[in-house]
């Protein structure tokens, strides 16, 4: 029996931190016996602005979305674990990725029916923040904010099979004598993250 991922990547940048996590992510699945779908968003090109053609009509959950969308959404019915690996902004994910979660994730595919569509998908959120765990209290703000949203406002409200949010604090490496050393605890942490997800 095959066994199907997606690994999202929501960076502009292919030498970011995040495009190079979501590599590990892939490489990880793919170690485990996984076919993965590496959805690079930027890439590709996807618009994240919202378009009448896909602006859910709520008289009718079986409207036929835009091209696109609907090979975006054919593309997650295929797999069995999503991966998404993206840097947090404003306590949040960036526009792109929110946009695809907008778009995509939309009324009758994935919400709307009594049966859910994705009842059977799993998702992990590798978020990366800049914050330090030491300094403040942003990063338990951060983990609070991305735990309510990700797992409550997509996990929950889709019927997704399960939900899980990774927090990778301090991403930058701020104040860090051994960069080297952080980066690669920082690795190890998400490979054995998406280890834990992909069993």
């Amino acid at each position: 029996m095959s066994r199907n991922a997606m690994v999202v990547h929501p960076h502009h940048r292919d030498n970011s931190l995040t495009a190079y996590l979501a590599r590990v992510a892939e490489k990880r699945l793919l170690s485990e016996g996984y076919e993965v779908d590496f959805l690079d968003l930027a890439a590709e090109g996807f618009d994240p602005a919202m378009t009448e053609a896909d602006q859910p009509d709520w008289g009718n959950r079986d409207k036929r979305y835009s091209d696109t969308v609907m090979a975006h959404q054919e593309r997650l019915l295929a797999v069995d674990k999503v991966v998404v690996v993206f840097p947090v902004y404003w306590f949040s994910m960036p526009a792109l990725l929110k946009g695809w979660i907008d778009r995509v994730w939309n009324y009758g595919f994935s919400y709307g029916r009594s049966v859910p569509r994705l009842g059977n998908l799993s998702v992990l959120f590798v978020a990366l923040a800049g914050a330090q765990e030491d300094v403040g209290t942003d990063v338990d703000f951060i983990r609070s904010s991305l735990d309510l949203g990700v797992r409550r406002g997509i996990g929950e409200f889709n019927g997704l099979k399960e939900t899980v949010l990774h927090l990778v604090a301090n991403s930058e490496g701020a104040d860090v004598e051994d960069r080297e050393g952080h980066y690669a605890r920082i690795e190890e942490g998400v490979t054995e993250a998406v280890a834990d997800f992909a069993r």
